[in-house]
This record gives C-alpha cells, sequence and structure tokens, in this order.
C-alpha cells in the first residue's frame, strides 16, 4: 500500500474509544497513518469527513472510493479483518457473539454508569458512588470469567478484552485505591498485565499534535 492511500487515524491518546482502536490496528499490522487530535481544536478535515466530533476515525483512501469509519468496533474489526495474526477475531458465530455482548454492555450500561461516577458534576450529581458501585457488579461478574480462564477471550487476549480494558482501566484510574481494595483479584492481575504489556506501551506512544496544512 503506498504512503499517499494509506488509511489515516485521528487518535486521542487517553480515549478509551481511541485506545481500542489503535489497539487492534496494531495488532494487526496494518500501515496507517496516525493523526494525533486536540479535542478543544478539532482538525476541519476530520469534523467534514465525520461531523459528530469524535474519535477515532478512520478515513480508508482508495481509487474505488474513500470510505469513513467512525466507530471504534467497526475500526477493530475492520483493522482485524485486513490482517489477524494474534488470532484476536473469535474464530465461530458463538464466541463472536459472546464477544459482542460483552462489548455491548460494556459500551452501553458500563459506560454510562463509568461517566457518572468520573464526572458525577456533569450529571448533576454529588458523589458518584452510586453508579461506582452500580458498575462494579459487573466488574465481579468480569472477574468471575477471569478466574475460569486468562482472558475475556478465552485462552488469550482477543477482541473482547481489547475492546474492554481501556474501559475498566479509566474506572480503576478514577479511584485506585478503591479499586485495589475490592475483591476482584482475577480481574485486578487481567488490568494490571494489560497495562504492563509491550502491546499497551505501543499504543500509549505520545503523538506530536497533527497540523493541518
Amino acid at each position: 500500500m503506498s504512503e499517499s492511500v494509506l488509511p489515516v487515524l485521528y487518535s486521542f491518546r487517553r480515549c478509551p474509544y481511541a485506545m481500542r482502536a489503535r489497539l487492534a490496528l496494531h495488532a494487526s499490522g496494518v500501515a496507517h497513518e496516525h493523526r494525533e487530535v486536540v479535542l478543544k481544536h478539532k482538525p476541519a478535515h476530520m469534523l467534514a469527513l465525520s461531523p459528530k466530533g469524535t474519535v477515532p476515525v478512520l478515513w480508508l483512501r482508495s481509487p474505488a472510493g474513500d470510505q469513513v469509519l467512525e466507530q471504534s468496533l467497526d475500526i477493530m474489526r475492520w483493522a482485524l479483518r485486513e490482517h489477524d495474526p494474534l488470532g484476536w477475531l473469535p474464530d465461530s458465530e458463538a464466541p463472536m457473539q459472546e464477544a459482542l455482548a460483552l462489548i455491548a454492555h460494556n459500551d452501553g450500561p458500563f459506560k454510562q454508569q463509568l461517566d457518572r461516577y468520573k464526572y458525577p458534576n456533569r450529571s448533576g450529581l454529588d458523589s458518584g458512588a452510586a453508579d461506582r458501585d452500580a458498575a462494579a457488579l459487573w466488574l465481579h461478574t468480569l472477574d468471575g470469567q477471569l478466574r475460569a480462564q486468562p482472558f475475556l477471550a478465552g485462552g488469550h487476549f482477543g477482541l473482547a478484552d481489547a475492546a474492554v480494558a481501556p474501559f475498566v482501566r479509566q474506572y480503576a484510574h478514577t479511584d485506585p485505591a478503591w479499586f485495589a481494595a475490592q475483591p476482584w483479584p482475577a480481574l485486578a492481575k487481567w488490568l494490571e498485565d494489560f497495562e504492563a504489556s509491550a502491546l499497551f506501551a505501543a499504543i500509549m506512544h505520545k503523538h506530536t499534535p497533527w497540523q493541518e496544512r
């Protein structure tokens, strides 16, 4: 693939949605151009591609016509369908549906609770404790899964792990001492291993903000 038609990823380093897109792109080995976004000054080109104004955005350039992927899960699945050397995509329908159900809960109820826990004032709350505790119920179920198998995807790190880990990380970092005191050793070890991995280090490299010419 020539440089002139490389896919372009608009990303923001700390955004968990962008993190999981970068995880899949890195795991796939698909060459692409990274454009780091300053959220207060979003590039006009990114907004033209995706008026919703959130990252990640993947711009696929092709002589046959351009395509824009605006959802992180779509970016993950596109990248892994292009090349999946680590076997992140489930190899049959049943485990794929299980992974998608897990991701749907993460992106729906858990993300809503996480946002209210982390930023209670934005929701008119004095405290995020009730949402913290509600979200913890699901994290206990994840801990149960991880006691029974090494990863959410089963025997090795896969799509479900990459899609969920950045959000569990955000939850854990909201109050690290409280998180560390909870009775979910398998979940804590899974997260610790993720954060200590070469994969995580690779996708958290600091990029200079991209400047439009």
